[in-house]
């Protein structure tokens, strides 16, 4: 099973305010890159590579985390774990389509949901097991759910980015 941890980016840039309100510097942005090419990396060694103390490093760490700028998780291969189909379905619904988002991001075999704009209310990513789980989902839980008026599969063949790592455009 593939798996790796790396620290999500939502949004911060040089200059810019993070989700929770702060300004995030060169330094922090370097923390960041740090993480996310190895979300377990110990504080000593990302000091060691943006020339803070291993302490300056965990107050830093903490303070994104509370601010809500990165998150550490681990990011698991869906093939790693027997899912072997994977597939962005894009939903268009009738009224208000949060209800509809919501109520897709319960069921398990879906990893994200996303409200859009463009000829899709929505796009759901999502990982089964095989072509006939993709028909059941599809047909008796997606198409099935209230507001949905149409769906359109698109079967992923490939994957070529490291999903979950967003690279802030240096300062």
């Amino acid at each position: 099973m593939h798996s790796e941890a790396v620290a999500e980016n939502d949004g911060v840039r040089a200059g810019k305010r993070t989700n929770g309100g702060a300004v995030a510097d060169a330094v922090s942005l370097a923390i960041i890159e740090q993480l996310q090419e190895d979300g377990r990396r110990p504080y000593a060694a990302i000091g060691k590579a943006v020339g803070l103390s291993e302490a300056a490093v965990r107050q830093r760490v903490q303070k994104l985390l509370d601010q809500g700028a990165i998150r550490i998780a681990a990011v698991t291969d869906p093939r790693g774990v027997g899912l072997l189909r994977q597939a962005t379905v894009g939903i268009t619904v009738e009224g208000d389509p949060v209800p509809v988002a919501e109520a897709l991001a319960e069921l398990a075999e879906v990893g994200s949901v996303v409200v859009t704009a463009g000829p899709f209310d929505l796009l759901a990513e999502i990982a089964v097991t095989d072509d006939e789980h993709l028909l059941r989902l599809l047909t008796q839980r997606v198409r099935t759910l209230p507001g949905v008026r149409s769906t359109e599969s698109f079967v992923h063949l490939g994957r070529r980015e490291r999903a979950g790592v967003w690279r802030p455009p240096p300062p």
